[in-house]
């Protein structure tokens, strides 16, 4: 009999853990090989793991809903056909239980999150996590301190951009670990209450949004929880207006041109299996202008800035269950036929729950289309740790002055809105405005032969 482990995937560089969203399986049913067996919920991607081997799902070592870090152990499926299956799944830990010690560190689930950390999640900027069993600590260190230990460098950073001792925190993560909540609601409490510490350590470039407050839901009223994807949506923001300066551009853009091109070429991408949308028009016009002013697709590490020398477009993906964003690597090397069919593909695929990892990864540049559900313009919020984002408003036909033969007329036009918000820490208001005017101008003398 052959039991093979099944272990909560790492789905990105800068994951630390992962929420069992929902089992598509239960204790007792066979599964196929790379048949989907559970959901996963994480900060980057919301997908469908698939079972790595074909047989009968033993064990359920952790809850649905429950979040556990990356290589913990989720199931147990037994490869030999009518192999004894285990008499329940594994009990989860009581709300109260202790985390589980450090000789068996990926055996049990950890206890559910404390309620005062709502939405903690790994930060975007964090390296890779190490498996616990990959690195031998000293023995003289217990399971909590090596995970207060591992506290991602954002946290690290803030802690030291604050003068924050970090082991002064009490750790809403497994074993006490802080998180990117637990230090900012440290730093908010310290800032409302600067008696409970000594002025010396309060920097003077702290800034506290004001406090969340319970509010009391009236009778009739429906209370909802917040989905994990909510959470870590709701987190990231509000870290991304904590982070950067935000300043926001609008400009306004005649897509007639494009409209001609799109009509007159639509159904022969069609015949292609591809959809030609407006919004592939503005990716390629983003990404060719981005390589051409290195500062908008850039990010910031500290007092650095690290211009990226890739060009991958992310694209914001709505969803009935919340946002992602999946990412076009190369976008500034594909044509418009690729980039087309790239945007197609991944708006799928985030749809029905298949991206991959590395999908939603290394973005450094991100496109959100509002405009599909009528609003004229709006001031997006950057998704860190990229330094713009561009948002799209409707595209519809409106009057416009226009010259012809050197005279004035009123002319139907297919117009739109283009805003971009960028971090003024180190896009200036002039970088920003010649990177959009050069995205206008293109879309509005778009050239036939790149059709």
């Amino acid at each position: 009999m052959a039991r093979v482990e099944v272990l909560m995937p790492q789905m990105g560089e800068s994951i630390a853990e992962g929420t069992v969203s929902k089992w598509l399986k239960q204790v007792g049913d066979q599964v196929q090989r790379d048949e989907p067996l559970f959901e996963i919920s994480t900060d980057k991607v919301d997908a469908e793991i698939p079972s790595p081997a074909a047989g009968v799902l033993a064990e359920m070592k952790v809850q649905q809903g429950q979040t556990v870090p990356v290589q913990t152990l989720v199931a147990v499926i037994e490869t030999d056909k009518g192999a004894t299956v285990a008499a329940a799944p594994a009990a989860p830990p009581p709300p109260n239980a202790a985390p589980a010690p450090a000789a068996a560190p990926s055996a049990a689930a950890p206890p559910p999150r404390a309620p005062a950390a709502p939405g903690a999640a790994a930060s975007a900027v964090a390296p890779p996590p190490v498996a616990p069993s990959a690195v031998a600590p000293p023995a003289t260190d217990t399971a909590e301190d090596r995970l207060r230990k591992k506290s991602t460098p954002l946290v690290r950073k803030i802690a030291a951009e604050h003068h924050v001792d970090i082991g002064a925190i009490p750790g809403s993560g497994l074993g006490g670990r802080v998180t990117k909540q637990d230090i900012l609601s440290f730093i908010d409490q310290r800032a409302t209450r600067p008696t409970a510490v000594s002025p010396a350590a309060v920097s003077p470039a702290a800034v506290s949004p004001a406090a969340a407050v319970s509010v009391e839901p009236w009778p009739g009223d429906r209370v909802e929880p917040f989905s994990k994807i909510r959470k870590i949506t709701a987190d990231h923001m509000i870290m991304s207006r904590r982070i950067s300066a935000h300043v926001t551009s609008f400009f306004e853009v005649d897509y007639t041109r494009v409209a001609e091109l799109r009509a007159k070429h639509k159904s022969s991408y069609l015949e292609r299996g591809v959809k030609l949308t407006f919004l592939a028009f503005i990716a390629k016009a983003c990404a060719e202008q981005l390589r051409k002013h290195p500062i908008v697709n850039a990010a910031v590490s500290g007092d650095q800035i690290i211009y990226r020398a890739d060009v991958n477009v992310g694209i914001a993906v709505a969803l009935d269950w919340g946002l992602i964003v999946p990412v076009v690597k190369h976008a500034d090397e594909l044509s418009l036929m690729g980039l087309a069919r790239a945007i197609n593909d991944l708006g799928e695929r985030a749809r029905t729950k298949k991206l991959l990892p590395d999908d939603v990864q290394r973005g450094t540049f991100t496109i959100t289309n509002p405009g599909v559900f009528g609003s004229y313009a709006g001031a997006p919020i950057i998704n860190q740790p990229q330094v713009a984002i561009l948002g799209v408003g409707a595209i519809e036909r409106r009057p416009k002055v226009v010259v012809l033969d050197g005279a004035e007329a009123l002319a139907i036009r297919t117009m739109g809105m283009v805003s971009m918000s960028y971090d003024h820490r180190v896009v200036d208001g002039a970088d920003a405005d010649r990177f959009l005017a050069d995205v206008k101008a293109l879309l509005e003398n778009f050239p036939e032969g790149a059709v």
